[in-house]
């Protein structure tokens, strides 16, 4: 095979690969993969449970077997490690963020990636009239996959926190931090550290479960408000996850702005973002398609290390360290910041 011959063989797999997230969601809202989980069964038991066409559920069933997600012994499939981990309540689980980027309307808003390049402006606006997270709130099953699938990234992320060795004192906030398993898994790391939970009145409906449930309710204020037009004070170090990369540059701003307002001098911020490189022989494909994703769904934006360090500076703060994280919290890096 000369060069030309393996190049369309690279961008033809492309495509074909493309439709590997659609199987993905097939098998977790047919219910096949709860099914399995309760043992190995035949295409024929499994459709007549799901409501399926067997004939039919075997073809989709064939091709997961090919992603190593079901083995086939004889007549009777079986969840693997991989097939495992589209179910819920499993450690690692990817089940959320599947029903999160598979269903109808997200491959839609990928449909209009060319007026998001033509504009630059996000296809979620253009198609529904409304921003991503005004649509979700008026689609709460659609938040409640959104919220779990951000709680799934934030345990990865506490996690790696921990690896890193950092230790936390004080008080921290978390600003938008949702259910708030990330600072649950900070403080339960850091037993004198005090914490702050700031969101919104809907993104803080499992906080009480979440930080109950770990142990450390009794060392966090759960507090709603607006970031745009404050955050609370009082803290050591102010944490933000992945709530930079929603906006552009002048409502990011504005975010770290009034952070920045309500810290002391010796106060602390850290970002924890996805940090673009610059050189061509670093990019990494799956970061920057989530920057188009961003691009597609919402005002937001992946960032570079000059950039973050821009407009952290038109906030009033000052970088002074970034530290890639180790696993499960990769490919996001920490962001440290004081005032400037």
């Amino acid at each position: 095979m000369n060069d030309v011959e393996k190049e369309r063989a690279r961008l033809v797999s492309f495509i074909w690969d493309s439709f590997v997230p659609h199987i993905l969601y097939s098998l977790v809202t047919l219910g096949i993969v709860d099914l399995l989980a309760d043992g190995a069964a035949t295409a024929d038991q499994l459709a007549e449970r799901s409501g399926t066409h067997g004939p039919s559920l075997f073809r989709l069933l064939r091709v997961a077997v090919s992603l190593n997600l079901v083995s086939l012994e004889g007549d009777l499939f079986t969840l693997t490690v991989g097939g495992e981990l589209l179910c819920p309540g499993v450690a690692g689980s990817v089940r959320n963020t599947i029903l999160l980027y598979g269903d109808v309307e997200k491959r839609r808003s990928w449909g209009e990636l060319n007026y998001s390049v033509r504009t630059g402006q996000d296809a979620v606006g253009h198609m529904f009239g409304q921003e991503y997270f005004e649509r979700l709130s008026a689609h709460p099953e659609h938040a409640a996959v959104f919220n779990e699938t951000m709680a799934e990234i934030s345990r990865g992320v506490a996690r790696s926190l921990h690896e890193l060795g950092i230790a936390w004192h004080g008080r921290i906030a978390d600003v938008g931090g949702g259910s708030g398993a990330l600072l649950a898994g900070v403080l339960a790391a850091n037993p004198q550290t005090l914490g702050l939970l700031y969101d919104t009145e809907s993104g803080l409906d499992e906080a009480e479960a979440t930080l109950t449930r770990a142990g450390v309710r009794d060392r966090c204020e759960i507090v709603s408000g607006d970031f745009f037009e404050s955050v609370p004070g009082g803290c050591d170090a102010y944490l933000l996850k992945h709530i930079v990369h929603d906006w552009d540059d002048e409502r990011a701003a504005t975010v770290l702005t009034r952070c920045r307002e309500s810290m002391t001098a010796d106060a602390r911020l850290y970002l924890i973002e996805s940090v673009v490189p610059t050189d061509p022989a670093e990019f990494d494909t799956g970061m920057l398609v989530r920057d188009l994703n961003m691009l597609i769904k919402l005002p937001g934006r992946e960032r570079t290390q000059a950039e973050f360090t821009e407009l952290l500076a038109a906030s009033g703060l000052k970088l002074t360290g970034m530290t890639p994280l180790p696993s499960p919290g990769r490919p996001y890096s920490l962001l440290a910041a004081t005032p400037a």
